[in-house]
């Protein structure tokens, strides 16, 4: 029988456990950081939305709200309705793709918060990583998040061109014509864009076509809801105006908010308002009370949406505990 030398290691046919386990070991944070990446950028996005909202309000906000405040009810009625024309019809959207339950809204309000104060679409990116983390609730969240963002700006453009058609005859001579001929331009733009995506529709959309048939129909509702609703607001806050002029002026402001190639766009708005209307210093402060508003309930909004947020967490360490 052979003997074992002193410093040979015993012969064993059991695995060797610890190397067999480590690959498994090493690979632990990485999938830990990629079930948490979503919490991340969801805590990244909404401290740089804070920021944002305190420079904004801390720029012109604050002096916004300092201005002859409306003392009408029925323009905070209306206003509110504007405000979450978006957020619900976005829920109702991803209610009939998805079934999302009602935590989604939070969600979607953060979206439209970080497209109004951050880069464009990164509210998008942040429902996206929403959505990853709810995996177990839909399979591709990518293409639904596309699809929806991308009819919307169809939606949109479309929008502005049949407003355009109907405003700028009736108030160009308003307007300087090197501003028509830029406004022109923008528009011929943007309806070159709708085109070619819905020329490609096959290969840029991934949802059916009746599901992007009801993504179309619910953002026309919403941008109308939210014309007439800030119509309506307005009026309640001057009364002196009628409706319809605040109709006329709320088309002029959807168009002007989709041109690409327009610089200034509020001041285009406000110039051309106070041309329609006149009562240039009441008009002014309106719209900087308007403005004003917005970015506080998207303060607020934040602020509760978080503190939501970090009570669910706690409640989930102690029950880990």
């Amino acid at each position: 029988m052979k003997r074992l030398r002193v410093d040979e290691p015993p012969l064993s046919s059991a695995p060797d456990i610890t190397t067999d386990a480590a690959p498994l070991i090493a690979l632990k944070p990485v999938q830990t950081l990629r079930r948490r990446w979503p919490a991340l950028l969801a805590m990244l996005l909404t401290a740089a939305m804070l920021i944002g909202l305190g420079h904004e309000l801390l720029d012109h906000g604050l002096a916004g709200l300092r201005r002859a405040v409306p003392a009408s009810p029925g323009f905070y009625l209306f206003f509110l309705v504007s405000y979450f024309a978006l957020p619900v019809c976005d829920f109702l959207i991803f209610r009939r793709l998805w079934d999302v339950p009602a935590d989604a809204f939070p969600a979607l309000n953060r979206k439209r918060i970080a497209n109004d104060i951050l880069i464009g679409y990164s509210g998008d990116a942040y429902f996206y990583a929403w959505a990853r983390a709810r995996l177990h609730m839909v399979a591709a969240p990518f293409g639904a998040v596309k699809d929806v963002s991308i009819v919307s700006g169809i939606t949109g453009n479309l929008t502005a061109f049949l407003l355009g058609a109907v405003a700028l005859p009736l108030g160009y001579q308003l307007i300087a014509p090197d501003v028509i001929r830029a406004m022109i331009w923008s528009l011929s733009f943007a309806l070159a864009i709708s085109l070619g995506v819905l020329l490609f529709s096959r290969r840029v959309f991934s949802l059916p076509r009746r599901d992007l048939w009801f993504i179309f129909w619910m953002d026309c509702l919403r941008i109308t809801v939210t014309c007439v609703a800030i119509a309506l607001a307005w009026s309640w806050a001057m009364p002196s105006v009628s409706v319809g002029m605040w109709m006329f002026l709320v088309a002029g402001r959807q168009l002007v908010s989709r041109l690409p190639f327009l610089p200034n766009k509020d001041l285009l708005f406000a110039n051309f308002a106070i041309l329609v209307i006149g009562q240039d210093r009441t008009l002014s402060d309106l719209m900087a009370f308007t403005g004003a508003s917005t970015l506080l309930m998207h303060l607020l909004l934040t602020l509760l949406f978080g503190a939501v947020y970090v009570l669910e967490r706690m409640r989930e360490w102690r029950h880990t505990d």
